[in-house]
């Protein structure tokens, strides 16, 4: 027989198998902008500056914005559904993480610095947390997976640290990435789990 999760947790796994799109509208972003990008040495947020001066410009600003914001809604929405399976500690830090990332299209880097990092930051933080929550839960029913998203925690924490106290040296941008990217693999794992399966005879 079929073991069946529940029609929320299907809907909440497409969400968060949906996600690693978002490292595509980075590149469609940056392929527009004047001036010069690093995916090295310059933020994700820049590419999300509404202003365009004589050195910089990013035309598609509106494309990095909104997908903060859409996938700030996926994470969100995602893990709400998935509030089972994730249960109440990791749903909730996911749930922030979301927000974080909605609130963060809404303040562009160029608009106002503070207010833009102080929407950004709780991403940062609730993310790696959340992974490494996630891991712990999962130790006894799946090792293996728990494993990863426990080394996943710690290295999207650390780099997050390092982004942080890089400020603009030449490796935030990957710094910064290696903070975010792990993140959608290792959520699209677990995601992965929650298809529909069939049962050992």
């Amino acid at each position: 027989m079929p073991d069946t999760p529940s029609r929320a947790a299907q809907l909440g796994a497409i969400a968060f198998l949906l996600r690693p799109t978002y490292i595509a509208t980075e590149f469609v972003t940056a392929a527009a902008t004047t001036g010069g990008y690093s995916f090295v040495s310059d933020s994700v947020s820049k590419l999300g500056e509404v202003g365009c001066s004589d050195g910089y410009c990013s035309p598609r600003h509106e494309v990095m914005n909104g997908s903060f914001m859409a996938y700030g809604v996926l994470l969100a929405g995602g893990a709400l559904l998935l509030a089972k399976p994730l249960g109440p500690w990791v749903t909730g830090l996911l749930v922030v993480s979301g927000v974080s990332s909605y609130a963060t299209g809404l303040a562009p880097l160029d608009q106002d610095a503070t207010l833009h990092a102080m929407a950004a930051t709780p991403l940062f933080v609730a993310q790696p947390v959340a992974l490494l929550l996630l891991g712990h839960r999962l130790r006894e029913e799946r090792p293996r997976l728990a494993k990863a998203l426990f080394v996943t925690g710690v290295v999207t924490a650390t780099a997050a640290v390092g982004f942080i106290v890089s400020g603009d040296e030449r490796a935030a941008g990957a710094l910064e990435r290696l903070a975010l990217w792990p993140v959608l693999l290792g959520l699209g794992a677990f995601a992965w789990t929650q298809r529909p399966r069939r049962r050992r005879r």
